[in-house]
């Protein structure tokens, strides 16, 4: 299996931060929320908006509200 890190200090791989992004992080802080990804360094947290892009969020409208998006991914953990 290849695996592409993202952020090295934490382990995390390009696969885990798609797959918090489809569960709807929408941002980097809302990554380094579920995985710790770009908390530490901060070498990655470039990686990470790009691999987030502009594309639209399904949970961007609940963002805006200021709503919690992530509860389903803090429980998981």
């Amino acid at each position: 299996m290849n695996r592409v890190y993202v952020c090295n200090c934490f382990g995390v791989t390009e696969a885990q931060v798609k797959k918090h992004a489809e569960d709807g992080a929408c941002t980097p802080r809302q990554i380094a929320s579920a995985c710790k990804a770009g908390t530490d360094c901060g070498s990655c947290v470039r990686r990470i908006q790009a691999l987030l892009g502009r594309g639209a969020c399904p949970r961007r409208e609940l963002v805006d509200q200021g709503e919690p998006v992530l509860s389903d991914l803090d429980e998981a953990a």
